[in-house]
């Protein structure tokens, strides 16, 4: 059986929806607590394929948190060994800045649910079976496109929301793994954010409602990311 590690920075931010894919297609998954773990004890090159995940933290965010500078370490290391690679929200921006990629904050808060554009590169990409159907966004730090990399998809409020780096390395700044029935977690862990960011938890409820496609649609996206690496 193939192995999956999961770094994860917040207990309601795990795989979600996309966890029981992996099982599907013959991984054993184990989470590991970046926030708690000796990252630096970690074999990147051991695991099949490597996912990290979000937090509300940022890139920059090392000196305050010491563990962001192992998970850049490793995940540095990981992408030099060429091995599979997959990062959401934060976990994107970490990807994006250990390939040399600049991460900023955007100066406002994109959350609720939303659709991507596709760019045509994405259109070519497993993002295409996203079409039409609202992901969860969730940020306010953005990452820009690596050197090499394709540029897969945007929103109006983001213009970068997703990179791949050849077969093996996907980069996604919207959480495709949310379920719109969750999202009760998502608004009482966050609710300090959205409300400094006047946001009324009540019309993401709504928006959410509307997306009961996603997790169809994400189950399937990430199957056919998983079924072309290498």
């Amino acid at each position: 059986m193939k192995t999956a590690l999961a770094l994860y920075h917040i207990d309601f931010e795990k795989l979600g929806t996309l966890e029981p894919v992996l099982a599907e297609c013959g991984y054993e998954l184990t989470y590991i607590n970046a926030c708690t773990t000796d990252l630096k004890a970690i074999e990147a090159h051991n695991a099949d394929l490597l996912i990290v995940l979000g937090g509300p933290i940022a890139v920059d965010d090392g000196e305050l948190y010491p563990f962001v500078h192992q998970e850049l370490a490793l995940l540095k290391e990981r992408i030099a060994n060429g091995k599979p690679l997959l990062g959401i929200c934060l976990g994107a921006q970490l990807i994006a800045k250990a390939l040399g990629a600049q991460v900023s904050a955007t100066g406002r808060k994109e959350i609720g649910f939303a659709p991507l554009t596709l760019t045509t590169s994405g259109e070519a990409s497993p993002l295409a079976l996203l079409a039409n159907s609202p992901v969860l966004h969730w940020h306010g730090d953005a990452f820009a496109i690596p050197e090499g990399a394709q540029h897969l998809a945007s929103t109006d409020m983001c213009a970068t929301q997703a990179f791949s780096l050849g077969k093996n390395i996907l980069a996604l700044q919207f959480h495709l793994e949310a379920s719109p029935t969750d999202i009760e977690r998502w608004l009482v862990g966050h609710h300090c954010e959205i409300t400094a960011a006047g946001i009324d938890p009540r019309d993401i409820r709504k928006q959410a409602q509307q997306a009961n496609a996603l997790p169809q649609k994400a189950r399937a996206v990430f199957s056919a990311w998983l079924s072309q690496l290498h």
